[in-house]
């Protein structure tokens, strides 16, 4: 006796199957196409090239070249920004799959803090440099005064906050107190303060002065103090009272 299938069964089956593969395609195409409507990733901008104002830096012994070779690395934190926000976008999120030891969400996630934050952390270092230095002005310079008693004071803190730290010392405006402190960061993203604004960056890892500085960081910090762009300061300041 023959089991086996007619013609026509065979040709419903089929039929039924592409049915099948089609309405399993729409529904997946409709669930993407749902998922990149709410899950469109916001991609940073790469920056192209230093600020021009930046290479004046050279007055006080902080070479073009330094700069030139931070830029890659600032491209780097961008680029791996972007990239893992597309990751994250094309995640399929499945919280059975979550993990604290490991899970690609919670890998993505981490690093992500750590190429954003970079990415933050040299905007505001090339935007805050190639200036004229010195005793600050404006409304920051009010603010440093409140603090610190004097902007020497301030200057001696700064640089003794850049020598303990292993990566960052950041001046920051505390929105809760309302009033600036300088903070140490040892990694891009190490010792976040929430309802703060970073108004001022100094990148204290070696690749920022050890082409012109050597091992000699205070003196990389002594050259950077020389070259504060505080008009800057205060536009990001000012942005951050808004």
């Amino acid at each position: 006796m023959d089991h086996g299938l007619t013609r026509r069964e065979l040709i419903a089956c089929g039929l039924a199957a592409g049915m099948l593969s089609s309405l399993s395609s729409g529904a997946w195409a409709a669930r993407r196409a749902r998922n990149e409507t709410t899950m469109e990733p916001k991609l940073v901008t790469v920056p192209q090239a230093i600020p021009e104002k930046v290479y004046t830096t050279e007055r006080v012994g902080i070479s073009r070249q330094t700069h030139d070779e931070h830029l890659k690395l600032w491209q780097g934190y961008a680029n791996k920004t972007n990239e893992i926000r597309k990751a994250l976008a094309e995640l399929e999120v499945d919280p059975a799959k979550a993990n604290q030891i490991y899970s690609a969400i919670r890998a993505l996630k981490v690093d992500l803090t750590f190429a954003y934050e970079g990415y933050i952390n040299h905007n505001v270092y090339f935007d805050t440099i190639g200036g004229q230095g010195g005793p600050a002005t404006g409304a920051i310079a009010d603010l440093i005064q409140e603090a610190y008693g004097s902007f020497e004071k301030w200057a001696a803190d700064f640089k003794a906050t850049g020598i303990a730290g292993r990566g960052w010392a950041f001046l920051a405006y505390d929105h809760e107190e309302q009033r600036v402190f300088n903070y140490i960061g040892d990694a891009q993203n190490t010792f976040p303060i929430w309802n703060h604004t970073v108004v001022l960056a100094l990148d204290v890892y070696e690749h920022a002065y050890y082409l012109d500085f050597q091992t000699a960081r205070a003196k990389y910090i002594d050259a950077y103090l020389q070259v504060i762009d505080w008009d800057a300061v205060n536009a990001r300041l000012k942005a951050a009272l808004r």
